[in-house]
């Protein structure tokens, strides 16, 4: 055990002094002026692709989360206006008399269902809403990487270009 203990640990030693030592040095294909700018370039113009990429993804982001704001505002709105109609509803129900009641708790119903029905819409438009902000964000966000691979493919075409010259 020792022995084998001992082997590993001197292969791991030997190892790592193999790694450390240095590679000679071999010249690279020196890289001619032309494609050293042209190299700047693709970077710069592909930096700037990125960025604006980003720019349209955080745009996009934020549209949808304002949607969203806003329809669950007109969906809490949509939901209260109906209870209050519904609530005063209840309340001619309770103040009819006797004799009215039946046709009031029909009436009654009636305007609930109505309140139901139309707060239903309002909800369903306002969801139909985010839905379209967040597909209009997906298009977006995704015609900006489209773009951002152009840009970098031209700068990969360039950068071969100027280093065939």
């Amino acid at each position: 055990m020792n022995k084998l203990l001992a082997a590993l640990i001197a292969t791991i030693i030997a190892g790592s002094a193999f790694a450390q030592a240095t590679a000679p040095a071999t010249p690279a294909v020196p890289a001619t002026t032309a494609a050293a700018k042209a190299g700047a370039k693709a970077d710069k113009s592909v930096a700037a692709a990125v960025k604006s990429e980003a720019k349209v993804d955080a745009k996009a982001d934020t549209k949808v989360k304002n949607a969203q704001v806003k329809a669950t505002k007109k969906k809490a709105k949509a939901v209260n206006k109906s209870a209050t109609a519904k609530a005063k509803a209840r309340t001619k129900v309770a103040k009819a008399s006797p004799a009215n009641k039946v046709k009031a708790t029909a009436k009654a119903e009636t305007t609930g269902a109505k309140a139901d029905a139309k707060a239903d819409k309002a909800i369903i438009k306002a969801d139909t809403k985010v839905d379209t902000v967040k597909a209009n964000a997906a298009a977006d966000k995704a015609i900006a990487k489209v773009e951002t691979n152009a840009v970098k493919a031209k700068a990969n075409a360039e950068v071969k270009a100027a280093a065939s010259k």
